[in-house]
């Protein structure tokens, strides 16, 4: 059996969340360096990650419970999130850290639909440990030595 949507259990802060949807996506903006128009070697860029979390309301509620201890949405805290999958021949894990959660999508009703209502969370990874993909980091130990 391979990994899917189905295999991955998520950690938003200290809740198991059961999502209906994620992604996560990493921008490295790297380049190639050119000498009249052949490439020569590379330039390092800034690197940035963020993504979205798609939950139904009982999940939801969990996050809403975090807000209403905070005072309110924009006092929320950042979260680690911690995205775990495993199977007999396959495991994988993506730490996402100090990730800022916004809310885009609060409502998406269709009185005739037969899917559940769900909330759309955009995050933006905001932490110098930034993101590890099997206990790997992504960025150089150089680039955050000197972040606090």
């Amino acid at each position: 059996m391979r990994l899917s949507g189905k295999s991955f259990d998520v950690n938003i802060g200290d809740s198991l969340v059961h999502v209906d949807a994620m992604s996560a996506s990493i921008e490295d903006n790297r380049g190639t360096v050119k000498d009249r128009g052949v490439p020569n070697g590379y330039v390092d860029g800034d690197k940035s990650c963020s993504g979205e979390i798609e939950l139904d309301w009982d999940n939801f509620l969990l996050l809403l419970e975090e807000a209403r201890n905070a005072g309110s949405w924009c006092d929320l805290d950042t979260f680690d999130i911690v995205v775990f999958g495993k199977t007999n021949r396959t495991e994988a894990k993506v730490e996402l850290f100090d990730c800022l959660i916004k809310i885009s999508d609060i409502l998406d009703i269709d009185p005739n639909g037969t899917e559940k209502s769900k909330v759309k969370l955009p995050f933006d990874v905001t932490g110098k440990d930034f993101v590890r993909i099997g206990g790997v980091p992504y960025l150089r130990a150089e680039e955050t030595e000197d972040l606090r």
